[in-house]
C-alpha cells in the first residue's frame, strides 16, 4: 500500500510560525526599551505592517512619536552613504540622540542625522563601541581585555592602562569558567572571546570584577571534523567540571581607576559551578560605590549568603545567612535576577526566601529579621523597583489571579507593616520592565490566547501612555490557531498541573490526530510562558501543530515558578525529567473529554533537557510514546555541566546519579528513535548522546542518529536542516505520511535578536 505525502504547504506553514519569522507575524506584540540616561523618555523599535519603526516616548508629556521622520532619514542616508536604504528596513537597530541630532552606526560607519537640515554625516572620528570593551557609566572610560588581565583606557585621550598584571591562562581576570564561554558561538559572530565579565561602579571610579582559577580542572575534548578551511580534524579543549570533580574558584577584586589598584577581597575563594555571579546579577554596587555585595553559596547550596566588600579595603563582612535542608535559593529560575535589595545604606535587606513554603520577602535590619513583608499563597517573582522615600517597594508577583498560578501581577507593598496593593487588578499576565528611577513601569499585559497591550504604567497602576496593540492578522492568515490553556491532575490525582494544547491545523473535531509532547523538565525554568509571547519552546510547539499534530506542553511537578514543595519534587529527583508521569496522566485525562486526541500514536521531541526527557520518556513509558526525536540531550548527567545535577539532584551519589541516567534504559526502547547532537556543543558534550548510543548498540536496538558538523547546542547555521529532519521523522513514523519530497527550509540568519530569543 502507498503511503500518502504530506502537501508542501504543511511544510511551508509551519516554516512560517518559526522563531525568526514570528516577528513579522505578530506585529506591535513586543518591545525593548531603551532608557535615556535618568529622564522620562526612552526609545524602542517595533515591527509594524510597514515594517521596523522606531518610536520616542515622553513620559512625563503623555507622548509618543516616530523618533524621526523614517522617509526623510533613509533619503539622507542613501545620499549620504550611494547605498539603497528602505524607509522601514533601515540598516540600524540602536540610536542615539545627540543634541539635536540621531547618531547611530550603518554600512560600518558611524553617522549623524540633523533633521533641520535633513542630512546624514560621517562622523570620522567616532569610535564605535566594541562588544568586548564595556564603559563606565559616565563614558569617560572602557574597560576590556586584552591576555588574562582588565586594562581600561581614557575615552577622551585614548591612553590605556593595565588595572592587573598576573593573569594567566589559569587563573584569569574578569572571565566566565571556560564551560559558559559559548565560544562555538562567538567564533561564529566574529568574535574571539565573550565581553568582559565586570561590573562598574555608580560614580565610575571602580571596578567589581574576579580572578577565576580553573588550574585543578579537568579538560573536555572537541574534535571538528571539517573545519571550514578544509584541513584535517581540529581538536577543541576546554576545562569543563563534572559532578563530583573540582569546581573552578574566583577571587574578588576592586580595581581603582585613579590609584591604578588591585584590591583582593579578603575571603575565601567562592565556588563557580558554571557562571559568574555578574553574569547571574548575584554581585553589584551599592549607589555611593563604596560598597560592593555580593551572594556565595558552598557547594551543597543549602546555604545562602549576602556579603558585603568594602571597596577600599577590601574586608567582608556576612550580612546575613540562611540554611535550608534543599537548595536555598534567591529566585527559583537561575537566568533571573536575585530578588535581593539593599536600602538604607547597608542597614536594611530585603531577602528573598521561601522558608514557609513560597517565595516571599522579608526586611531585615543589621542583620536581624524584623518581619515578613509578603504572605500567603503566592510567590514573589522579582523586586521592579524600590522608593526609599515613600518606603514601598514595587513587586511582581504570580498566583493572585484565580486558576492560574503562573499569571503575573504588579503590586506594591509598604517595606514597614507589609500592608499590599494589587496594581493591576486584572486576570491577564503581567511583563514588567523598569527603568532605574523606577518613576513608572512599562507593561506587556497578555495571556496565551490574548495579544498584548503595551503601556507605561505609573506608581499608582494607572496607564500613562500606551504604547502598542499587537496586530496578529498576518499571524492567523499564516495558520496559527491560539493553544488552549489546560488545568489538569498531576499523577498523584491531587495537585493541579497547568500547560498547553495547541490544536492541529485545519482542525476537525470529527478527526483524529497524533499526539506530540513537547516537554522541558525544568528545573530551572518553566516549560510554559502564561503571556501570549511564547520561547523559543512554545514557537517550536506551535509549528509542528502546524505540520497537523495536536501538541501539549505542560509544567509538571519539579518545575519552578509555584510553591517550594511543587520545585523541590525534582530535588534528588531528576531522573522524573520534570514528573513525566504528570504528561502521562495529562493526556489520558484530556482524551476523556477529546476523543479526537488519538493516543495510539503518541510521539514525543526536545531539545537539551527536552532531549533527555525525550529518551526518557520512550524507555519508562516504552507502551505510550511511540516515536522521539531528542537533540543535543544531556542523557547522562553523571557526566554533563556540574552546575546542573549537582544544583538539581543534590550531592553526589551514584545510585541516584546511576537511575537518572538514560544509559539505563536503552533495552527498553522500543520506538522510532531519531537522535541529533551538534559535534561541536560546548555545553550539553556529543559524547553525552554517544554514551546513550553505545548502550542501544549493546541492547541490539534500532534508532536514527545524525551528527551536525561544526555546529554548538543551538545548531546556529543548520537549524533549517535540523528542523526539516526532525519534522520528517514525526511526520513519517507517527503521522503516517511521507515527508514531502525535496522540501528545504530557508537559511535562518544569526541576529542578536535570534541570539537573545535562544538564550544566547
Amino acid at each position: 500500500m502507498s503511503v500518502e505525502e504530506l502537501p508542501a504547504e504543511a511544510y511551508a506553514r509551519a516554516e512560517r510560525l518559526l522563531l525568526h519569522n514570528r516577528p513579522r507575524l505578530a506585529l506591535r506584540a513586543k518591545i525593548k526599551p531603551r532608557w535615556i540616561g535618568d529622564t522620562d523618555t526612552f526609545w524602542y523599535r517595533v515591527e509594524t505592517a510597514r515594517g521596523g519603526e522606531f518610536v520616542l516616548v515622553d513620559v512625563a508629556a503623555r507622548t509618543r512619536v516616530p523618533a524621526f521622520d523614517h522617509e526623510r532619514l533613509a533619503a539622507a542616508l542613501a545620499a549620504a552613504s550611494t547605498q539603497p536604504v528602505e524607509p522601514y528596513a533601515l540598516p540600524l537597530r540602536e540610536i542615539e540622540f545627540v543634541d539635536d541630532a540621531v547618531a547611530f552606526d550603518a554600512f560600518g560607519a558611524h553617522w549623524m542625522y540633523r533633521p533641520d537640515t535633513d542630512t546624514c554625516t560621517q562622523d570620522q572620528q567616532h569610535r564605535s563601541p566594541s562588544p568586548l570593551e564595556v564603559a563606565s557609566p559616565d563614558k569617560k572610560w572602557v574597560a576590556f581585555r586584552r591576555a588574562h588581565d582588565v586594562w581600561v583606557r581614557s575615552v577622551e585621550t585614548g591612553a590605556e592602562f593595565a588595572l592587573t598584571t598576573d593573569g594567566t591562562a589559569d587563573r584569569s581576570y574578569a572571565a566566565n569558567p571556560d564551560a559558559a564561554s559559548n565560544r562555538v558561538v562567538l567564533g561564529k559572530l566574529g568574535l574571539s572571546e565573550a565581553p568582559p565579565v565586570l561590573v562598574w561602579s555608580p560614580d565610575s571610579t571602580r571596578i567589581l570584577t574576579h580572578r577565576v582559577d580553573q588550574s585543578e580542572l579537568a579538560w573536555m575534548p572537541l574534535v571538528e571534523a571539517g573545519p571550514s578551511d578544509g584541513s584535517r580534524p581540529r581538536l577543541h579543549a576546554y576545562r569543563y567540571a563534572i559532578p563530583g570533580e573540582n569546581l573552578p574558584r574566583g577571587e574578588w577584586f576592586v580595581l581603582d581607576i585613579a590609584e591604578r589598584t588591585a584590591t583582593a577581597a579578603d575571603a575565601e575563594p567562592f565556588l563557580l559551578a558554571l557562571y559568574s555571579p555578574i553574569v547571574l546579577g548575584k554581585a553589584w554596587w551599592a549607589r555611593d560605590g563604596r560598597t560592593a555585595y555580593y551572594l556565595d553559596q558552598p557547594r551543597d547550596l543549602r546555604t545562602l549568603r549576602l556579603h558585603a566588600l568594602d571597596a577600599t579595603t577590601g574586608a567582608v563582612r556576612t550580612v546575613l545567612e540562611e540554611h535550608g535542608d534543599t537548595r536555598v535559593e534567591a529566585t527559583q529560575e537561575i537566568a533571573h535576577r536575585p530578588i535581593v535589595h539593599v536600602l538604607t545604606g547597608g542597614r536594611e535587606v530585603l531577602w528573598y526566601s521561601q522558608r514557609d513554603g513560597w517565595g516571599h520577602l522579608y526586611r531585615y535590619e543589621d542583620g536581624e529579621l524584623v518581619e515578613q513583608l509578603t504572605k500567603g499563597s503566592f510567590a514573589v517573582q522579582d523586586i521592579a523597583h524600590v522608593d526609599e522615600s515613600e518606603r514601598v517597594a514595587y513587586l511582581v508577583v504570580s498566583g493572585l489571579v484565580a486558576d492560574d498560578p503562573y499569571r503575573r501581577s504588579l503590586v506594591r507593598v509598604d517595606l514597614d507593616g507589609g500592608a499590599l496593593t494589587r496594581l493591576t487588578g486584572d486576570d491577564l499576565d503581567h511583563v514588567i520592565t523598569t527603568p532605574e528611577h523606577g518613576r513608572w513601569f512599562v507593561d506587556s499585559e497578555s495571556i496565551v490566547d490574548t495579544p498584548p497591550v503595551t503601556t507605561v504604567r505609573g506608581q499608582d497602576g494607572a496607564v500613562l501612555v500606551e504604547l502598542e496593540r499587537a496586530d496578529i492578522g498576518p499571524l492567523l492568515a499564516a495558520g496559527w490557531t491560539p493553544p488552549e490553556r489546560i488545568r489538569t491532575l498531576a499523577a498523584d490525582g491531587v495537585t493541579p498541573v497547568f500547560g498547553l494544547l495547541y490544536k492541529p491545523y485545519g482542525f476537525d473535531e470529527t478527526q483524529r490526530y497524533p499526539v506530540l509532547d513537547h516537554p522541558y523538565p525544568g528545573p530551572q525554568k518553566h516549560r510554559v510562558e502564561p503571556c501570549f509571547t511564547q520561547d523559543f519552546y512554545g514557537i517550536r510547539a506551535e509549528a509542528a501543530a502546524g505540520l497537523g499534530f495536536a501538541v501539549l506542553a505542560i509544567d509538571g511537578r519539579g518545575t519552578p515558578g509555584r510553591d517550594k514543595a511543587f520545585h523541590d519534587y525534582s530535588y534528588r529527583n531528576l531522573g522524573s525529567a520534570g514528573a513525566l508521569d504528570d504528561h502521562v496522566a495529562a493526556l489520558r485525562q484530556l482524551a476523556e473529554t477529546r476523543p479526537w486526541l488519538d493516543l495510539d500514536r503518541v510521539g514525543i521531541f526536545g531539545v537539551s533537557g527536552g532531549g533527555f526527557t525525550t529518551v526518557r520518556a520512550m524507555g519508562l513509558y516504552p507502551e505510550f510514546y511511540k516515536v522521539g526525536v531528542a537533540e543535543a540531550g544531556n542523557h547522562d548527567n553523571r557526566c554533563y555541566h556540574a552546575l546542573w545535577a549537582e544544583t538539581y539532584d543534590g550531592p553526589p551519589d551514584p545510585e541516584i546519579y546511576e537511575r537518572t541516567a538514560n544509559i539505563g534504559l536503552a533495552d527498553r526502547i522500543d520506538g522510532k528513535l531519531l537522535l541529533i547532537h551538534g559535534e561541536l556543543d560546548d555545553n550539553v558534550t556529543p559524547h553525552l548522546t554517544m554514551r546513550l548510543v553505545d548502550a542501544l548498540i549493546e541492547a541490539n536496538r534500532d534508532f536514527d542518529l545524525l551528527i551536525v558538523p561544526g555546529v554548538e547546542h543551538s545548531f546556529l547555521g543548520r537549524e533549517n536542516y535540523v528542523t526539516r529532519r526532525r519534522w520528517d521523522h514525526l511526520v513519517r513514523h507517527l503521522m503516517g505520511r511521507r515527508p514531502p519530497a525535496g522540501y528545504r527550509l530557508a537559511d535562518v540568519p544569526i541576529t542578536p535578536e535570534l541570539l537573545e530569543a535562544l538564550g544566547g
